[in-house]
């Protein structure tokens, strides 16, 4: 692996952290328990959705429309520094934040989260830059596996101040102000070397008219993407087997909660959940260059199917130790698969578009995930509500995940060479 690559892939070991500790762990109990003390539980649960769904929604619906903008020759770093600058001072001024502040605290928080998902865009759409196409999948994946281990490191030191500062009551107004500032510096020293070493091979020729042109580009692209058969196709399959994927990450918590396991047994799944994805996102970019990217891609759609089969029966185990066991079975199932599929997916896309579009390719791309990502909870929570159990939500989970990979199935894996905008 060459010096851009390595240079690359260590961006994803600089954003893991702001995942693992700002929207995973940390910042959530920093504001339900600390910031938004004295407002209605319920309330301040309804007013953090609020602040990611607004956050997803920012970038889900700017995404392809700055991604035209970046494909211009020099832009894509601009934006991707832009976006990064911005996530990394306002996680940094999530400090300000006092108990009451639950209004500053959401917008400090959803500003940072559009500068991360915005920064990611531009990220994932270097891809093509960094690596040849029989090198993608093996680059994404080492990157993916490189963010999820890098992400324990300044995790254990958030959590060993958390511990230390540990006033009765979770967590402390002084550990979260240190565990922000941890993530920012984190964040922005593992930047460094994307910024300096890695540059645009592929763009649009320079205009006059960057603007103008830019959205030109993406009227025109907007109206003729079902002419890329293939690429609408995989982004059509993506929004469906992905939103299986993230409703049970983004649900699994939760609906461990529901069947009786303690906070403190979550956490530790999630800790076992990072380190067992770093080694199999590896293996998944093994397999893929040995058997193609597409069938391990199908291979992965076919774990989270299982584990979802699996997870619908758990409630009916007899006993709390058995539910324990096999819930952290089905964790250990999940991380199998969790960093192969996105990986994969990131370079499969990478495979089909013109890599002189890139950005703006991986700008839909982006809408595609972010819609998924509002949508698929949004489905799980209605029909466990209807149906009065939380299981009875992830029959809609398994429905998504067997869409999405029968079309899947008909996306012929060639790269996309022409330019339909003409």
């Amino acid at each position: 692996m060459d010096k851009t690559e390595k240079s690359w892939l260590l961006y994803d070991v600089a954003n893991s952290a702001f995942v693992l500790i700002v929207i995973t762990t940390i910042m959530p109990i920093f504001y339900k328990d600390v910031v938004a003390v004295g407002i209605d539980p319920a309330t301040a649960t309804a007013n953090w959705g609020f602040a990611n769904s607004l956050a997803s929604l920012v970038v889900a619906v700017s995404a392809p429309i700055l991604g035209t903008f970046a494909d211009y020759r020099f832009y894509k770093k601009r934006f991707l520094a832009a976006f990064l600058f911005l996530g990394v001072a306002f996680t940094l001024l999530l400090a300000l934040a006092e108990p009451g502040d639950h209004i500053l605290a959401l917008v400090l928080y959803a500003v940072a989260r559009i500068g991360f998902a915005g920064a990611n865009v531009f990220y994932d759409a270097f891809l093509t830059d960094v690596a040849d196409r029989d090198r993608m999948d093996w680059v994404s994946s080492c990157g993916y596996a490189a963010g999820y281990i890098g992400a324990v490191i300044p995790f254990l030191g958030v959590l060993a101040v958390v511990i230390a500062l540990d006033d009765g009551g979770g967590v402390s107004l002084s550990a979260a102000r240190i565990s922000f500032f941890i993530v920012g510096i984190w964040w922005l020293a593992f930047s460094i070397p994307l910024l300096k070493n890695v540059r645009q091979k592929y763009d649009m020729p320079a205009t006059l008219h960057p603007i103008r042109e830019g959205f030109g580009r993406f009227v025109r692209t907007f109206r003729s993407i079902r002419r890329y058969k293939e690429v609408f196709t995989f982004l059509l399959a993506y929004f469906f087997y992905i939103d299986g994927v993230n409703t049970i990450i983004t649900m699994s918590a939760a609906y461990g909660r529901d069947i009786g396991l303690g906070t403190t047994e979550l956490i530790l799944v999630i800790l076992m959940i990072q380190v067992v994805a770093f080694p199999f996102a590896l293996i998944y970019g093994k397999l893929a260059g040995r058997f193609s990217t597409k069938p391990v891609l199908m291979w992965g759609i076919a774990v989270y199917t299982v584990a979802a089969l699996i997870s619908f029966f758990l409630p009916d185990l007899p006993t709390h130790r058995a539910k324990l066991y096999v819930f952290w079975g089905l964790a250990f199932l999940i991380a199998t698969s969790l960093g192969g599929i996105q990986a994969l997916s990131r370079s499969f896309l990478g495979k089909l578009i013109p890599p002189e579009r890139s950005a703006e390719f991986f700008g839909f791309y982006n809408v595609f995930g972010k819609f998924a990502a509002i949508a698929g909870p949004f489905i799980m929570g209605m029909t466990g509500r209807l149906a009065g159990h939380s299981r009875y939500g992830v029959l809609s989970v398994i429905g998504l995940l067997l869409v999405g990979g029968a079309l899947l199935r008909r996306v012929k894996p060639d790269p996309v060479h022409r330019d339909d905008e003409d």
